[in-house]
């Protein structure tokens, strides 16, 4: 039976793949962009399935206005997903208080208004699933990314919590955690103005891989893609769906070495304990 969804961030990366894929078997979709180009071939291919919104995550009041309008047009949306986003590249004092404050709002505060909209009418039709893009980076980090990381980590700390409030209604959530993938986001990042002082660190040779092109991208966007569809598809989905090989490589190694540190700290508290008795 064919589903509705919402998506925003459609114009491009995962989005736009989602977008094809969802269309291409029947279902229809809302699709939210701030450029509507990109969608105009398969708006005019695909005609009343496809309804293209005008839409900025920074636009709080727009988030709320996309939101009730699709609930009100089609009655029921089955997966919102939300995928808009981009990163922003530079060591953290290189950054200017405009990029960090965009980023934010962009990544972060936009992904939460639009969750927030989502939930009252989810609720109110009997639940629906909640697809959050997010990223190895939600569990990891690069240099030269901070401000990305503080949005992915964030997010995942948002969706955790409220998937503990709304289980009761039928609303479940999903974190899709992709690894690098070859989309656009490279293309895509803001980028602050560079200084040589970084130059000979880590973050200088992430810097140096993502201009040269040899910053390695393993993932492929259509399989990607897929895998998240499925999941939002799934009867029992995960609350958090590690894609590619590359993220679950440095997730797990990322993991294991926190529980070695906690062990550590463990060893340290027992021996206390037994200190004072």
């Amino acid at each position: 039976m064919p589903k509705t969804w919402f998506i925003t961030g459609a114009s491009s990366g995962l989005g736009l793949e989602m977008t094809r894929q969802l269309l291409a078997r029947g279902d229809k979709l809302v699709a939210t962009t701030r450029r509507s180009e990109p969608l105009a071939g398969l708006q005019q291919q695909y005609g009343e399935s496809l309804d293209v919104v005008l839409l900025d995550l920074a636009d709080t009041a727009g988030i709320q206005t996309a939101i009730d309008s699709a609930f009100q047009r089609y009655g029921r949306i089955d997966v919102v997903v939300s995928n808009a986003g981009y990163g922003l590249f530079g060591a953290a004092e290189e950054l200017t208080n405009a990029q960090i404050d965009q980023q934010i709002a962009t990544n972060l505060t936009g992904s939460i208004h639009l969750i927030r909209a989502a939930l009252p009418h989810l609720r109110r039709q009997g639940g629906g699933r909640i697809l959050q893009v997010s990223s190895e980076g939600g569990q990891i980090a690069y240099p030269c990314f901070s401000l990305y990381h503080a949005t992915k980590w964030g997010i995942e700390g948002f969706v955790e919590s409220v998937a503990q409030e709304v289980a009761p209604f039928g609303v479940e959530f999903i974190i899709a955690e992709p690894g690098p993938t070859g989309t656009n986001f490279g293309a895509n990042l803001v980028r602050a103005d560079a200084t040589n002082v970084y130059e000979e660190t880590p973050a200088g040779a992430v810097r140096r891989a993502i201009n040269d092109g040899s910053f390695v991208l393993k993932g492929d966007a259509a399989r990607t893609a897929a895998a998240m569809i499925a999941a939002a598809e799934s009867a029992a989905p995960p609350l958090r769906l590690t894609l590619g090989s590359a993220a679950y490589s440095s997730i797990s190694q990322a993991l294991s070495a926190r529980l070695a540190a906690l062990k550590t700290q463990q060893d340290v508290a027992n021996s206390a304990d037994r200190q004072d008795l």
